[in-house]
């Protein structure tokens, strides 16, 4: 089964882990349930493949650390905060709901200073890194164009961004 990653933005934590369990980019917005401005995705997860994103964009090596998020959601008692730690969970942890995860501005800043004029190159550099989830020839340039904007109107709002899964 694949995993969906919904990226999103929101001005802050309390914000992007609002009524963590409703999708962030419904079909049709619940009564009362925030809107946010939200970048769908299949097996591109925060720190490997958006990793492998990211350091394409930099022109660096990838490195499991080159995008550590923290752990907002759930609040759930021995749940680690940082991705390094998670391999160390026993396999019956137990934990089925949604995770929401805050990316580090650093990431955020590299997919928003990406010039347009590279983005064609970037895409297909990405499809070629073993983390990317994609192959050579996929067309995955509007989903990189969608992250870049993503990153764009959070940086000018001076927002974070974020991404919520749940693990399969």
């Amino acid at each position: 089964m694949s995993a969906m990653h919904d990226y999103y933005r929101a001005p802050d934590r309390a914000a992007a882990t609002l009524r963590p369990d409703d999708l962030r980019a419904p079909a049709k917005p619940l009564p009362g349930a925030p809107v946010f401005d939200v970048v769908e995705t299949k097996w591109v997860d925060p720190e490997g493949s958006l990793g492998s994103l990211v350091a394409v964009i930099e022109g660096v090596p990838y490195s499991d650390d080159l995008v550590e998020t923290v752990t907002l959601y759930p609040p759930v008692p021995g749940m680690p905060a940082t991705g390094e730690e998670r391999p160390a969970l026993p396999e019956d942890f137990g934990y089925e709901g949604p995770v929401i995860e805050e990316l580090p501005v650093t990431a955020r800043d590299a997919l928003a200073g990406v010039e347009d004029g590279r983005l064609a190159e970037v895409a297909r550099r990405w499809t070629i890194e073993p983390l990317s989830g994609f192959h050579e020839g996929d067309d995955v340039l509007d989903l990189v164009r969608d992250l870049v904007a993503l990153a764009r109107r959070a940086r000018k709002d001076g927002q974070s961004l974020y991404c919520r899964w749940i693990p399969g």
